[in-house]
C-alpha cells in the first residue's frame, strides 16, 4: 500500500509522490509569539509531529520546517500593553513555545524560522510582485491586488470570510482597490518597529513571511504545507497567490493538509474569543505531558476534537495502563542478551493505518488489540510497541516504571509468590520493605507494577 493523504486542494485523498523522489519538504504554519500557547496549539503541532514521524517510519528523507512569526501587529499591542520591546516580548513566548513543545516530545522539526530573519527575502518578494503589476502602494503600505489572480479562492473554493476564519490581521485600509486585498508590507508608524528598505521603512505584512520562508528554504514549489483549518482562507489563499503570482509555477504545494479545531463546548478554542486553556494550565492541574499527546492522537488529525477534562482522564489512564504494560518485569527480556521481535502481522496493521491519510485512532486500535492477544509472547508484544511508539512519540521505553533497581523488582517477585502461597502476612512485610526503599508497587491482572514514590 501506499500513503494516501487528504489534499485539501483537490478535495480528495491522494497517493503522495513527492516533487523530487529522495526528498520530501514540509512546511507547516507556527505560532505568533505574543502569549503562552494554547491546547489547540498542542493540538496541531502534535499531530504535525506525528506526521513527521510517520514520513520518516515510511521511508521518506523528510525536511521540517516551521516558521515563528515574531514581527505582528499582535505582538506590537501586546508589548505595548506590556510597556516592553516587542522582540523582547516575542523571544520570551518565542522560549515558552519550545519548551511547551518539548514537554509534548514535539522534537523533530528541522528548523524553526523566524520571521525578523528574513526581510530580505520578503523585500525581494514585495518588489517583485510590483514589477508584475500585482501589487500596489497606498498610504500605509503595499498591497497585493486580488483580483489580479485568476485563481484566488482555489484551495478554499471562495472568496469570501467566514466566522471562523482567522481574520484577525485583515488590513482595512479605505484606499485599498478591493475589500479582500491584503499588505505585503506596512510602512513605519510611530513607535512601531521598522526595517529599513528599498519599499521605505516598515515591516512586513503576514502572509508574505511564510512564502519568503518556503521560496528560501525549498524553493518555488514544494510537497506538504500544513496548518489549522482556520488559516486556508485567507492566510494559504494569500500564500498561493503571492507565490504562483512572483514564480509562474503551479501548485506552488502539492498536499495541502490541515488540522481540525479543538473546540469547547462545540466552539473553536481561541485566543480571541477568551475560551482557551493553555497547555501550561493543563499540565499544572497533573496531567502527565505524554498523556496529553495520546490524548491528542485519539483523534484524526483532520477531525475537530471537543475538549474535556473526562476525556483527558481516559486519555491519561489508558496511557498509564499502556506504559505499566510496556514496564512490567514479563513484559522485559527472559535473557541479557535476547532481543524479541516485533509481530509483523501488527507492524502490518499499524502501517496500513499509518498509510490510510495518518490516522492515529486507527493506529492506536492497533495498539490496544496487540496487547489483547494472549497468543504473543508478552516481551515481542514490547518489542512491538516500542516499534510503534518511534512514530507515536510516546517515549515509552523511558519512563519513571523503568527507573525500578534490580533489587527491587526482585523484591516484588518475592511478594508475588508469596501471595501465591496465601502468604499474605510476608507478602505485607516485603510491600513495606519495597515502599522504605522509596517505591510503591501496585497489583495488576496476575502481575504487578513498581514505581517511584
Amino acid at each position: 500500500m501506499t500513503l494516501k493523504l487528504h489534499n485539501t486542494l483537490t478535495g480528495k485523498e491522494e497517493e503522495f509522490h513527492p516533487i523530487e523522489k529522495s526528498k520530501t519538504k514540509m512546511f507547516v504554519c507556527g505560532p505568533t509569539v505574543y502569549d503562552y500557547s494554547h491546547l489547540g496549539h498542542g493540538k496541531t503541532y502534535t499531530q504535525f509531529d506525528v506526521i513527521a514521524r510517520a514520513l520518516r517510519y515510511l521511508g521518506h528523507e523528510l525536511t521540517y520546517v516551521v516558521n515563528i512569526t515574531d514581527i505582528d501587529d499582535k505582538i506590537i499591542k501586546r508589548a505595548t500593553e506590556r510597556g516592553v520591546d516587542p522582540a523582547a516580548l516575542a523571544q520570551e513566548y518565542e522560549k515558552a513555545y519550545v519548551e511547551d513543545m518539548r514537554a509534548l516530545n514535539v522534537v523533530n522539526i528541522d528548523k524553526y524560522a523566524r520571521a525578523h530573519d528574513y526581510v530580505p527575502e520578503i523585500v525581494s518578494q514585495v518588489k517583485r510582485l510590483i514589477e508584475n503589476g500585482l501589487a500596489y502602494k497606498i498610504s500605509d503600505g503595499y498591497y497585493f491586488d486580488v483580483k489580479k489572480f485568476d485563481d484566488y479562492g482555489k484551495l478554499s473554493r471562495r472568496n469570501i470570510l467566514k466566522p471562523n476564519d482567522a481574520v484577525s490581521r485583515i488590513d482595512e485600509n479605505p484606499e485599498k482597490r478591493n475589500p479582500g486585498d491584503f499588505c505585503l508590507w506596512k510602512l513605519r508608524k510611530k513607535g512601531e518597529p521598522f526595517w529599513s528598505s528599498e519599499l521605505g521603512e516598515g515591516r512586513p505584512g503576514w502572509h508574505i513571511e511564510d512564502t519568503a520562508i518556503t521560496e528560501k528554504e525549498f524553493g518555488a514549489q514544494y510537497d506538504i504545507h500544513g496548518g489549522a483549518v482556520d488559516l486556508i482562507f485567507p492566510h494559504h489563499e494569500a500564500e498561493i497567490a503571492q507565490m504562483e503570482s512572483i514564480s509562474g509555477k503551479k501548485p506552488l504545494v502539492r498536499y495541502w493538509l490541515h488540522t481540525g479545531f479543538l473546540n469547547i463546548s462545540s466552539e473553536k478554542m481561541s485566543k480571541s474569543l477568551g475560551n482557551f486553556l493553555t497547555i501550561r494550565d493543563v499540565l499544572a492541574k497533573g496531567v502527565s505531558p505524554l498523556a496529553l499527546r495520546y490524548y491528542f492522537l485519539t483523534a484524526h488529525y483532520r477531525t475537530p476534537m471537543d475538549f474535556s477534562w473526562e476525556a483527558l482522564e481516559a486519555a491519561q489512564n489508558a496511557y498509564r495502563k499502556l506504559k505499566e504494560f510496556v514496564s512490567t518485569p514479563t513484559s522485559l527480556p527472559l535473557t541479557k542478551g535476547e532481543v524479541p521481535e516485533a509481530e509483523g502481522v501488527y507492524l502490518d496493521e499499524f502501517k496500513s493505518a499509518l498509510e490510510n491519510d495518518l490516522n492515529t485512532p486507527e493506529a492506536l486500535g492497533v495498539v490496544w488489540n496487540l496487547i489483547k492477544d494472549e497468543s504473543i509472547f508478552p516481551a515481542n508484544k514490547r518489542a512491538t510497541l516500542l516499534e510503534f511508539d518511534k512514530v507515536l512519540g510516546l517515549d515509552l521505553e523511558h519512563n519513571e516504571f523503568l527507573n525500578v533497581p534490580p533489587e527491587v523488582v526482585e523484591l516484588g517477585e518475592q511478594r508475588q509468590k508469596a501471595k501465591e502461597n496465601k502468604n499474605f502476612a510476608e507478602a505485607d512485610k516485603i510491600r513495606q520493605e519495597i515502599e522504605n526503599k522509596g517505591f510503591e508497587i501496585r497489583d495488576t491482572e496476575g502481575t504487578f507494577i513498581i514505581m517511584k514514590k
